[in-house]
């Protein structure tokens, strides 16, 4: 059973849109073979419809496996699950699942059934993937519907990420390149002038 919240669809675009590090998942069609892979490349690009796009290499099994099975899901790891992201980062599905390598714990995702890591991560977005074939070959990016988000609600309140002093351990991670990462942090708050 999930400790997440489910967000409106239309307010998803709020899981990703402060550009944290992201980990794809995804499965093969018959349900036999799954990965996932670190990205750093994410976006929304609309609201309604929800949409966003990931960018992923032509080598990665996670494309193989994403162009059979027309589905994916976007994990966003927390500071809990740094070393775990990096790792996932540094190897490749086809030789070993790295769910089991990394004791990545999963759940199915309601509606496409694709596994999602909430244990280390604090949201999730089940996508279908919106066939763009020039811009997955000569660009690498693929663009996904979003049909169903969750959040972990100790940090998602209200449709607003809340990351605080408290809260250190579920902040986003960024990547900066090398290992190096950093964490939402120092928040500040405008005033209407």
């Amino acid at each position: 059973m999930s400790r997440f919240n489910p967000v409106q669809r239309t307010s998803s675009h709020r899981l990703i849109n402060h550009g944290p590090t992201i980990l794809i998942t995804t499965r093969s069609k018959d349900g036999r073979y799954r990965n996932v892979m670190t990205a750093a490349w994410s976006t929304p690009v609309e609201m309604d419809p929800p949409r966003l796009v990931v960018l992923i290499n032509k080598e990665a099994y996670t494309r193989e496996l994403l162009l059979d099975s027309g589905v994916f899901a976007v994990c966003v790891p927390s500071v809990s699950f740094i070393n775990e992201t990096y790792s996932i980062g540094h190897s490749t599905g086809r030789e070993t699942d790295k769910f089991s390598k990394f004791n990545i714990e999963t759940t199915q995702s309601p509606e496409l059934g694709i596994p999602v890591i909430e244990k280390g991560c604090i949201a999730w977005l089940e996508c279908k993937l919106i066939p763009e074939p020039h811009a997955q070959e000569k660009y690498d990016t693929f663009f996904g519907e979003v049909v169903s988000a969750s959040a972990d609600p100790e940090v998602f309140i209200n449709n607003h990420w809340h990351f605080t002093d408290q809260n250190k351990d579920r902040h986003s991670i960024h990547h900066l390149g090398g290992g190096n990462f950093f964490r939402c942090n120092d928040l500040m708050v405008a005033k209407e002038l």
